[in-house]
């Protein structure tokens, strides 16, 4: 068995998919399918629940979001996302929300990614003036 912390996860270990090799350096480990090896690995924590700093870490990389990236989607601060991957103390809804955009990803459906976008874009635009108009249908937002 090969413990696989190559990952940034200290709770990995290969069974096989790896070769050893002698070099000038010393002892080098190639894994074979390494994209394949991190789809399960990420798959297996999106599913598993309570996610520990590194998972959610390991899971937002492999998203290729940044931390300000993640925490403008969710409506958190960078700083927020930092601890969180540091101290290991993950909210469970944040993680849950993190767990569901990586499922999404790797299903290729994109649409809760486009709604948080969506909801961030909007956050952005909290200032501007709401205004609403009145019909025979009830009342709408007028257009801008």
């Amino acid at each position: 068995m090969y413990h696989y912390t190559e990952c940034g996860l200290d709770n990995v270990w290969l069974e096989n998919g790896y070769t050893k090799r002698r070099t000038p350096y010393g002892v080098a480990t190639a894994v074979e399918d390494v994209d394949g090896l991190y789809k399960v690995i990420g798959r297996t924590l999106a599913l598993k629940g309570r996610l520990t700093g590194a998972e959610f870490r390991f899971l937002r990389k492999r998203l290729g979001l940044s931390q300000a990236r993640f925490a403008t989607l969710i409506g958190k601060t960078e700083q927020a996302v930092a601890l969180w991957e540091r101290k290991g103390n993950v909210p469970e809804t944040d993680g849950r929300m993190l767990c569901a955009l990586y499922l999404e990803a790797q299903d290729g459906r994109l649409g809760l990614t486009k709604y948080l976008e969506r909801i961030a874009e909007l956050d952005r635009k909290a200032s501007e003036k709401l205004v609403f108009h009145d019909t025979a249908n009830g009342w709408l937002p007028l257009a801008a």
